[in-house]
């Protein structure tokens, strides 16, 4: 019979609420590879975007999000299914913004990815003279 590997996450962290109490169903959860969103109570709705298809990110801190210490980083990636996506009202979001670029950085370099590869212009490489 084979092991199953547990899963080590690099950061994991909820959603924060109100006064940036964690109150809320949607968590995340960040590997090394991969980061993850679980959100919803009856209804369970579990995304997962690969690091490497990470594009830009954005740091966004209202007044009200400021005063409770919380952040949003706003993602842009090449996943098809999820081509905008917000890690929403989490602490240290400076920190984690920092932390996130790195690990895509280092994902596009070990899967030899470079931002060139998303893009398109409608133009195939025949079609170049």
């Amino acid at each position: 019979m084979s092991e199953v590997k547990e899963t080590q996450y690099v950061w994991t962290e909820r959603k924060r609420t109100i006064f940036g109490l964690p109150w809320s169903f949607t968590k995340y959860k960040l590997t090394e590879e991969k980061l993850m969103i679980k959100s919803g109570l009856f209804n369970i709705n579990e995304e997962e975007i690969r690091l490497y298809r990470i594009m830009d990110m954005t740091l966004e801190r209202s007044l009200e999000q400021r005063l409770f210490g919380l952040g949003t980083i706003k993602c842009n990636s090449a996943d098809k299914s999820t081509p905008i996506f917000y890690i929403k009202r989490i602490k240290n979001s400076e920190n984690v913004k920092n932390m996130l670029s790195d690990m895509v950085e280092q994902q596009r370099e070990r899967k030899r990815v470079s931002g060139r590869e998303f893009m398109s212009d409608g133009l195939m490489d025949d079609d170049i003279m």
